[in-house]
């Protein structure tokens, strides 16, 4: 059964939340003041990007302290009658066991559109006579929507906490899974995060999947995925949509290419239409999107991406007739995508051995790669004394070594006449 890992090493402490050390501290010390009366400033309101650790610090709090937590969803709340029913009642009553309580409003962003009928300034009546501590959260506390609400709560910022710190917790986590994770490799997935520590925990999950051990050759491909728009988002949207305009949306929030798309949909499509009616339907769509590709290719005819678009996105949704819910599963990067940036390496690499080779041989670069890098490679894998020649005699780095030897057998052996010469 799958788990998200965002979940199952979810922090269970304030000291186990990564980073922002001291908006963490002065949530405390805020809760703390309440013990000496109701202070100033009764409601906090805690803001900062996506992912950080806002919410969970906030749970942690009140595990730590031993208080009640009275968590919901802001945007569940948007009128005023529907806010003073739910918090208004809340803050002024103490637990059912006499303990203390501490009010948690979620995505305070989500009761700022249209909908919202009352429901901010319902929010600040109640803080004005709040009876205990009340947290507020959102991406922006500086929305003009807030201005007066802001007024009568302390702002605590959390922000990006620094890569080492995301590689440390990501660290932690492949030592609970079983994974041997190379620093590189995690110093990658940290870096690409930009921050965002559950975006990086979900990376992580992603390529871990199925593996005891994780290189940096698993997750360098990982540039190649758009970080602007959440491409899980997007599948989502294309696999579990219930009507065809909200599937064909779903393009514009992806900046990739139609190809590149098609590949994550194609490959994600047996693990997301369980029931084998709605795998076929979702093919057969697929396999229609796939021939308008071919023929856009071929005629250069681009008013047929349309057709592409429907059937990849609309076409696919609307497969889904049997099967409901199929619970967590995750999307999977494409191996194409991986594959195609792994031989772009693979070829830059090559064609770096073969410039070395022209410099001593005096023939090009692409006749050095095809004709003589083969016999080098089998003297590399047949007798280790003559390919450490070779390699001081080319000049071959660590890096082109390992490559030409195919095997880190064969690169000690190599390694090990260097050292000794």
């Amino acid at each position: 059964m799958f788990a998200a890992w965002t979940v199952k090493h979810k922090p269970r402490a304030l000291v186990e939340v990564v980073g922002n050390r001291e908006a963490k501290e002065a949530l405390v010390s805020w809760v703390r003041s309440w013990d000496a009366g109701v202070p100033k400033k009764r409601a906090v309101f805690v803001y900062g990007p996506p992912g950080v650790g806002k919410t969970v610090s906030v749970e942690c709090l009140a595990r730590d302290l031993g208080m009640e937590l009275v968590e919901k969803n802001a945007s569940d709340y948007r009128t005023e009658d529907a806010v003073r029913r739910f918090a208004g009642l809340a803050s002024q009553y103490g637990s059912l066991f006499g303990g203390r309580r501490l009010i948690l409003l979620d995505e305070l962003d989500g009761i700022t559109g249209a909908e919202d009928r009352g429901g901010v300034a319902a929010i600040t009546d109640i803080i004005k006579i709040a009876q205990c501590p009340v947290v507020l959260v959102a991406n922006d506390v500086w929305d003009p929507r807030f201005a007066v609400l802001r007024s009568y709560c302390l702002v605590v910022e959390f922000k990006k906490p620094p890569a080492g710190e995301v590689v440390r917790h990501l660290k932690r986590i492949c030592e609970k899974e079983g994974i041997a994770a190379e620093e590189e490799a995690l110093k990658f997935i940290a870096t690409r995060s930009e921050g965002d520590v559950r975006s990086a925990v979900n990376d992580l999950q992603a390529l871990a999947a199925g593996k005891s051990r994780l290189t940096y050759a698993d997750v360098s491909w990982l540039a190649f995925r758009d970080r602007k728009e959440v491409i899980f988002s997007v599948l989502r949207l294309i696999f579990y949509s219930k009507s065809c305009d909200a599937a064909k949306r779903a393009v514009d929030m992806a900046d990739i290419d139609l190809d590149m798309l098609f590949q994550w949909v194609y490959e994600n499509a047996p693990a997301h239409l369980k029931e084998p009616e709605d795998l076929v339907r979702g093919m057969e769509a697929l396999a229609k999107a796939d021939i308008y590709r071919g023929r856009i290719a071929r005629t250069q005819d681009w008013k047929l991406t349309r057709y592409v678009v429907d059937f990849m996105t609309a076409g696919v949704a609307m497969a889904r007739q049997k099967g409901g819910s199929v619970g967590w599963v995750p999307f999977k990067f494409p191996e194409k995508i991986k594959m195609l940036s792994r031989s772009r390496a693979e070829r830059a690499l090559e064609h770096e051995i073969g410039l070395r080779i022209k410099r001593r041989m005096h023939m090009s670069a692409n006749r050095a790669v095809k004709e003589v890098l083969p016999y080098v490679r089998v003297i590399f894998q047949s007798n280790p004394e003559w390919a450490a020649g070779l390699v001081r005699w080319f000049d071959f780095n660590e890096e082109m070594v390992e490559h030409i030897a195919q095997g880190k057998k064969y690169t000690k052996q190599i390694q090990k006449h260097l050292q000794t010469e």
